[in-house]
């Protein structure tokens, strides 16, 4: 009789976000420690290592260089001062990019709850959208830039008519290159649950933005 088939554990994803993990139970232990400069010195490798990657996330959600910024900053200052609570069952990037996605959907409905009683000081239009944020840097003539912002808005425009989950799972996993299971576990959606959203979500952008399926 052939042995049953072992049982598949969970373990750390490897590479990179097994050694931010590690450096957050180190951090985790020496605020426990009340080592309190050493552990900020270690937790700014993580802001470096996340940062990039916090802000397409955060820029996605709240359309605003400004504020997904400050979105992303506040987000690293609250894991730092929750880091007691982290528990490496998952990636730090799972964990914190949880905090930041809460903290992005507070921005937008207190952002929501302002534009009910003040009208927008500017034309949203005649912003200049044209430079790419965080880091990104192309030097476009006049008419590459029009169309490339052409194509941003009409993207940015079809993706906030998604429903929620949809427009969420979508944008962890094409923003913030995320897998389906690290959006499960940052969402308490089941896996399957968020690859349907994910299918979903991409069918209506094509029907949206008018490509054939």
């Amino acid at each position: 009789m052939p042995a049953p088939a072992p049982t598949r554990e969970r373990r750390p994803v490897p590479g990179p976000s097994a050694e931010d993990t590690r450096l957050a139970v180190e951090i985790r232990e020496l605020v426990a420690r009340l080592e309190m400069d050493e552990a900020r010195d270690r937790f700014s490798a993580l802001v470096v290592a996340h940062q990039r990657r916090a802000s397409r996330i955060a820029f996605q959600y709240l359309r605003d260089v400004a504020d997904a910024d400050e979105a992303v900053q506040d987000a690293f200052v609250k894991a730092f001062s929750h880091i007691a609570s982290y528990r490496e069952a998952w990636p730090f990037e799972v964990w914190f990019t949880r905090i930041l996605i809460n903290g992005c959907l507070d921005r937008r409905k207190s952002r929501a709850r302002r534009e009910r009683w003040f009208a927008p000081a500017d034309d949203p239009a005649a912003r200049d959208e044209t430079r790419l944020p965080f880091g990104g840097a192309a030097e476009l003539d006049p008419e590459a830039q029009l169309l490339a912002r052409e194509r941003r808005a009409r993207l940015s425009s079809a993706i906030e008519r998604l429903d929620g989950r949809q427009r969420t799972v979508f944008m962890l996993c094409h923003y913030g290159d995320c897998t389906p299971r690290e959006v499960s576990a940052m969402t308490g959606l089941n896996e399957s649950t968020v690859r349907v959203h994910l299918f979903r979500a991409a069918r209506k952008l094509r029907a949206l933005l008018g490509a054939k399926s």
